[in-house]
């Protein structure tokens, strides 16, 4: 579904990201470790077209992407649910749903009741303003808003920074059951156990490059991943 190609980005002087390609495949979890300034953020805002690529190609169901304009992209099936929420605290839960769907020309209510099924505690707090939500709420919130543009890839970058370990968990369930759905998941995260434990195929990136790659279960019993990222995290 998704190939990136050799992709380079540059911030002045500074290689961001060096070469890496990688792919993920219809239906699969993909994630994508690595230490803080590894790139990976940087790789996901770059195929959502939110920062440009110096070098190199990215391919989504075979037609390049390549600095397509943003709007473009969520259009072409992909979302992004950016690293800290980023909800619009000053509207309600259900304008910043709706917000999610602003490129849609189509009817969202069966979607929204879907979303609420899915999130029964966004359902309640529907008219509350988002930034009056837990932290937890808040990222169930963002992801929610990513699914109403009805999305074939979903991007997440780093959706358990800053919870208490019982959200992190419900999370990472609600990943597991988006994906369930049909929706692929490209997945950026500093939990390592956790991104591995549900993905199909995992990538480690190491100073804008990528050093290593296999599935979650082959990089769960790599010694130098558990040495490097694992540690004593259950």
């Amino acid at each position: 579904m998704l190939k990136v190609k050799n992709l380079h980005v540059n911030f002045g002087g500074i290689k961001a990201v060096k070469g890496i390609s990688f792919t993920v495949d219809k239906g699969s979890i993909v994630s994508l470790i690595g230490a803080n300034g590894a790139g990976k953020s940087t790789t996901l805002r770059t195929i959502a077209g939110i920062i440009k690529a110096s070098k190199g190609d990215i391919e989504f169901e075979g037609n390049s992407i390549l600095n397509n304009d943003t709007s473009k992209i969520v259009k072409s099936g992909i979302t992004l649910c950016p690293e800290g929420r980023r909800v619009f605290p000053d509207m309600s839960v259900i304008d910043n749903l709706k917000i999610g769907a602003y490129l849609r020309k189509d009817s969202i209510t069966d979607d929204i009741n879907k979303i609420y099924e899915m999130f029964p505690i966004l359902k309640h707090r529907s008219w509350q303003l988002a930034g009056t939500l837990s932290g937890g709420e808040q990222q169930m919130l963002a992801v929610a808003r990513s699914l109403m543009a009805k999305p074939k890839l979903m991007m997440l970058d780093e959706p358990s920074l800053g919870l208490a370990p019982l959200v992190v968990n419900n999370i990472f369930d609600i990943i597991k059951e988006i994906n369930q759905t049909g929706v692929t998941i490209l997945l950026v995260e500093q939990n390592a156990n956790k991104a591995l434990k549900i993905a199909n195929k995992a990538y480690v990136i190491e100073t804008g490059e990528i050093v290593m790659e296999g599935t979650g279960k082959e990089l769960l019993n790599n010694e130098k991943v558990k040495s490097a990222y694992l540690g004593k995290t259950k």
